[in-house]
């Protein structure tokens, strides 16, 4: 996984979009990693041009597909469908319009705060934001997580490092 390649290339793509999940949690300070990175876009004719060229050199394919199986991650794709679970040359990426236990990406932008990465202001889904997505989704590793993300939360508002 290439986290500063990926955020460049969305970045200077243009592109409307939030780090959410597993990606944003050691960005807000969790001790958990993750292999794959977590986007969700804003879903209109513009951005999902932009996030279709932004991505065109990193050769995104299906995640989980058959070898050889014909597939272009271009703006008709991405109009056609809305949750993407993909490979690329970044490694492995995953784009979702709307977030459980959130919703789109309007609304998730809400949950998200601007955090300096790699020189770059990133929009990044925030403690309570994953708190509630985490909640939603409500599996086995979320449970386990959400015990960590709580404490995390109650520790920057008692110290006011919010």
């Amino acid at each position: 996984m290439n986290l500063e390649e990926a955020l460049r290339a969305l970045y200077d793509g243009e592109v409307q979009f939030v780090v959410i999940g597993g990606a944003a949690m050691p960005l807000q300070g969790s001790a958990r990693l993750t292999e794959d990175l977590h986007f969700c876009y804003l879903r209109n004719q513009g951005n999902i041009e932009r996030l279709a060229k932004a991505l065109a050199p990193f050769h995104p394919r299906l995640r989980g597909a058959p070898e050889g199986l014909p597939f272009r991650f271009d703006a008709a794709t991405i109009e056609r469908g809305a949750n993407f679970t993909l490979l690329s040359d970044l490694g492995p990426i995953d784009f979702l319009a709307a977030v459980p236990g959130l919703g789109d990406y309007e609304a998730v932008e809400k949950e998200a705060e601007s955090i300096n990465l790699f020189g770059l202001q990133q929009k990044v889904l925030s403690i309570a934001g994953l708190i509630k997505a985490k909640k939603a989704a409500a599996r086995a590793k979320d449970r386990e997580a959400i015990t960590e993300l709580e404490a995390m939360l109650e520790y920057r508002q008692k110290t006011g490092l919010q």
